[in-house]
């Protein structure tokens, strides 16, 4: 299926890093300061007198990355002022906390690349990725501890959610538990609870209405899970000169994401299908076999109607927050984790 006329993210001017372009000037500039705010003070917070600790953890944060989180504080940072310093550390505390995820993960799934580079534990071993990501998370923790308690217990519930989530994955779904259910709320746990912190966090440091507050922690939850989504769709859906990642890397690593669970729940998708995400597909042939089946099955179908449920709910949410280019941009991000599946 071609793409949706018009992609919401390039039809807008005044871009900002991470790719994401903003309709008004005004706003786009303010987020590139506060960017540019962020990306020093991430620097700066992992220098170490132990200098190969510093070098370890600069391997992730010079990698770049699309920064979402810090991100998306700064746009809920626009409901009240954007400029507080207690936004741009909050901003750099939820990168630095997903950061430190991402190596504890190249771990576990024995990855080789992160980002374009090898990996943490590839180029040094899984020890040095390990610490390096509890040394991420020690320096988190302590600008944290400068926002007060309140933010602390926050941050304490975020890493809950972030083990949690890790730990029902590695475990797996339970005999009394729904295969679907259980997928999004590992999703939820694993992705959406930063970002929820994200939107929190800028909202809550820049003066923002509790009514806001509240309003856009919903909104990284439901934006959280439905990115992941997306690019579970795309991981099937998209060719490789569209979306720069290879097709099928999830059916090569064995990871059954929603398009895939949707199908080994439905009984009358294709068997051959079926028999394929059963067990490994190691094979190039096979994995492009389970591609075309997966592109013309139900289950891409439903996973992008979930898709499409995800954004209804963050386009409601973000009718409660005034109106204005902070909200205007939102929309348009909730509308690009949906157009860019196509």
């Amino acid at each position: 299926m071609s793409r949706p006329a018009g992609d919401p993210i390039r039809e807008l001017s005044g871009e900002v890093p991470g790719g994401v372009e903003i309709a008004d000037e005004a706003l786009a500039e303010s987020v590139r300061q506060g960017m540019a705010r962020v990306e020093e003070l991430l620097h700066s917070s992992v220098q170490s007198e132990f200098d190969f600790a510093t070098r370890t953890s600069l391997h992730l944060v010079d990698a770049g990355g699309k920064r979402f989180r810090p991100l998306f504080t700064l746009l809920a940072a626009q409901f009240g002022d954007p400029a507080s310093e207690d936004v741009i550390k909050s901003a750099a505390i939820v990168e630095m906390v997903h950061l430190a995820t991402l190596y504890h993960d190249d771990v576990m799934d024995e990855a080789t690349m992160r980002r374009g580079a090898t990996s943490a534990n590839a180029r040094w071993d899984n020890s040095v990725a390990i610490l390096t990501g509890d040394f991420l998370f020690a320096q988190a923790s302590r600008l944290v501890a400068d926002l007060g308690p309140d933010a602390a217990r926050q941050m304490a519930r975020t890493f809950e959610a972030l083990v949690t989530g890790q730990m029902r994955e590695t475990v797996g779904v339970g005999s009394d538990e729904d295969v679907i259910d259980h997928h999004l709320k590992v999703i939820y746990e694993k992705t959406g609870s930063l970002i929820a912190t994200a939107g929190r966090f800028g909202a809550w440091f820049s003066g923002a209405r509790e009514a806001d507050v509240h309003a856009l922690d919903r909104i990284g939850r439901i934006l959280g899970t439905a990115f992941q989504i997306s690019d579970d769709v795309i991981d099937i859906a998209s060719p490789s000169a569209e979306s720069g990642k290879v097709p099928g890397t999830d059916i090569r690593e064995g990871v059954r994401t929603l398009p895939m669970l949707y199908v080994l729940a439905d009984p009358d998708e294709d068997p051959r299908l079926h028999r394929l995400l059963s067990g490994p597909v190691e094979s190039d042939a096979e994995v492009a076999e389970a591609l075309e089946l997966l592109r013309a099955s139900n289950g891409l179908q439903r996973a992008r109607a979930k898709l499409d449920e995800f954004a209804d709910d963050a386009r409601e949410e973000l009718a409660s927050l005034p109106a204005g280019p902070a909200a205007d941009a939102l929309g348009t991000l909730v509308d690009y984790v949906v157009a860019r599946t196509w």
